[in-house]
């Protein structure tokens, strides 16, 4: 039997109480159900705070995001957040853990999604923007949202706050 483990990369954290030093392993036991941090499924692009662990994985088909409590040592539904015809990429997550970006690509077309765990509400950030994108991540306090865009043959780096409006 094959046992995968996520490997982060981290300075500090609560998650890993007194451990000093890194690349720190965390091995969480693999769940054959899909209900634990490891799988025997791919484990993509995690990002990691104090408290959490979100990654996406393609254990139920298709490639959706995940949140994991590292301190209850469980995972953490999120409703209305994964479609089957979207393709996750690259979630990041507020300090808190209320806020969650990602991108994600469907019929060919790349947006960045804010989900809030509060309202169990997604919403697209980019639909309005005729260019192609990637790569999001929020800021610990959840206020703004950062992600690479493709506008005019280069990549550039926009800034959104939290209600999705540009911040120039």
């Amino acid at each position: 039997m094959k046992r995968f483990v996520i490997i982060l990369m981290v300075a500090t954290s609560s998650i890993l109480g007194g451990c000093t030093g890194y690349p720190r392993l965390l091995n969480f036991p693999v769940d054959a159900g899909g209900r634990s941090l490891n799988s025997r499924s791919a484990e993509l692009d995690p990002q990691i705070t104090s408290t959490y662990i979100v990654f996406v994985s393609d254990r139920n088909g298709s490639q959706d995001v995940y949140l994991f409590d590292a301190q209850k040592r469980q995972l953490i539904a999120l409703p209305g957040l994964n479609s089957l015809d979207e393709i996750a990429s690259h979630p990041s997550i507020s300090e808190d853990g209320r806020y969650l970006v990602f991108g994600s690509s469907r019929q060919g077309k790349s947006n960045i999604y804010l989900y809030d765990r509060q309202t169990e509400q997604k919403r697209n950030l980019t639909e309005n923007l005729a260019a192609e994108v990637r790569n999001p991540t929020i800021n610990a306090d959840g206020t703004e949202i950062a992600f690479e865009v493709a506008k005019d043959g280069q990549w550039d780096i926009m800034i959104y706050d939290i209600s999705g409006n540009p911040i120039r």
